[in-house]
């Protein structure tokens, strides 16, 4: 969640009033209504995904039409209430979409309605295919996970940690460190690196120095902590380095054609450029719309930058519920995908976030202090206090700008729900996305 290659446009316009939001060709529906006047299902049960490779199986899950309609209605609800302006949702098992729908406005300046085909900035939903990448680059034999990150970047030679720090003048004193980063502390975020939008003694140091993070001295020693930060950027670096060419290119060659996307890239071209949604900013409760500009495009970057649809990283989800595989080609082999979903990090734990910028940020995560982290992913620990909620053993991620997904291996399916709402964690979205996924497990069966 890199905040330079994400900054919007600050040309501000106050969002439209959410009666208005969701009244459109003159109903308060978003969408035509179907007979006697109840809202048209969102998405046909069982729509495919032009299918993966293992066939139809009646011991997948499978979502009613009464849980659609129930579904349809929350997220309606959600837009009609002005919690969100738009939504798209979706629901995949290994072998088909279970739900998808499309609410509200993808452009409230110009009273756009949303569409399942929307086009989404999700941000740092790209660094799980960085992840798959570098898994690919391992199962190659172009690196190891314990090589030092100094073999491909010499400027992680002899780093130095912080052992002391004042926060009244961001002066601050070193040691060097003990270990080196390795691959696998970047793919973990155990590598001592972090975001200054989340923590207070990068914050501090990036205002006095200007100086990008992953420059700073580490905060702690590779491997013994936690943090959120851009290493999966500097495993883009890595990848580019072993490949000789842009991290676009890798991504287009072996990860976004195998798996037919059609619109995931890091920039939208011109023709695509009306159906990108506009990122609304919350401030003192209220939504603030800033319009997309000119151009579409974000720096190519391991760690952000990605510009994809629900229905384009459904399908990126259904290649790790199919161990790797998609349509009979596999794309990395199933022990790649059971390493990157499983705790990597040991007695280590996933702690809490604390922003630095509310409106960037909120704190984050969900799941601080049990949760642990794989390669490029959040692992559920317990859904005790909810179970409706996703299964012990789940992975997530999501973007700064309110794009999330989970995979619930357990239940054999696969959700995202895609906003554009600062900051990150925003309480409405939180509350649409935590609603969305206990409907789900309501009624999955």
């Amino acid at each position: 969640m890199s905040l330079k290659q994400e900054e919007p446009s600050m040309k501000r316009f106050p969002l439209v009033f959410l009666g208005l939001a969701v009244a459109l060709a003159g109903h308060a529906y978003p969408f035509p209504l179907g007979e006697g006047g109840a809202p048209r299902s969102a998405s046909p049960i069982g729509r495919s995904l032009k299918k993966g490779p293992l066939g139809e199986s009646p011991r997948l899950p499978t979502l009613s039409a009464k849980a659609v309609s129930e579904i349809d209605a929350l997220l309606q609800e959600a837009v009609r209430q002005g919690t969100v302006p738009g939504v798209v949702a979706i629901v995949t098992n290994k072998d088909r979409v279970l739900y998808h729908g499309a609410f509200g406005l993808m452009d409230t300046g110009k009273r756009k309605p949303m569409q399942k085909d929307s086009i989404f900035r999700i941000a740092s939903m790209t660094k799980p295919v960085t992840s798959v990448a570098i898994m690919m680059l391992k199962e190659q034999g172009k690196l190891g996970l314990d090589d030092p990150v100094s073999k491909y970047l010499p400027a992680f030679q002899n780093r130095e940690v912080i052992s002391s720090f004042n926060p009244a003048d961001a002066t601050y004193k070193t040691k060097k460190a003990a270990n080196e980063v390795l691959i696998r502390h970047l793919l973990t975020n155990t590598s001592g690196l972090a975001y200054a939008f989340s923590n207070d003694t990068v914050n501090r140091l990036q205002q006095k120095t200007q100086v990008e993070a992953e420059d700073l001295p580490l905060l702690y020693e590779p491997g013994t902590r936690w943090t959120y930060s851009g290493s999966t950027k500097v495993l883009g670096l890595v990848i580019e380095k072993i490949t000789g060419g842009g991290l676009e290119k890798f991504f287009e060659q072996r990860i976004f054609r195998p798996l037919e996307l059609e619109d995931t890239a890091y920039s939208v071209p011109a023709a695509k450029a009306g159906r990108t949604v506009t990122i609304q900013q919350r401030e003192k409760g209220k939504l603030m719309e800033l319009p997309n500009p000119e151009r579409l495009e974000g720096p190519a970057r391991g760690d952000g930058g990605l510009f994809s649809t629900a229905s384009d990283y459904a399908k990126f989800l259904q290649m790790f519920l199919n161990d790797g595989q998609w349509r009979g080609a596999t794309l990395v082999h199933k022990e790649s995908i059971e390493a990157m979903t499983r705790n990597q990090i040991g007695n280590v734990i996933v702690d809490t976030q604390q922003t630095t910028n509310p409106l960037r940020s909120l704190n984050f995560p969900f799941g601080a202090g049990q949760d642990k982290f794989g390669f490029g992913f959040q692992i559920t620990a317990s859904n005790k206090d909810n179970p409706n909620l996703r299964s012990p053993g789940s992975y997530t991620w999501a973007g700064i700008n309110n794009t999330h997904f989970w995979v619930d291996p357990k239940r054999q399916i696969a959700a995202v729900i895609l906003m554009q709402i600062l900051p990150f964690y925003d309480d409405g979205c939180m509350k649409v996305y935590r609603d969305f996924e206990a409907a789900i497990g309501r009624n999955l069966r």
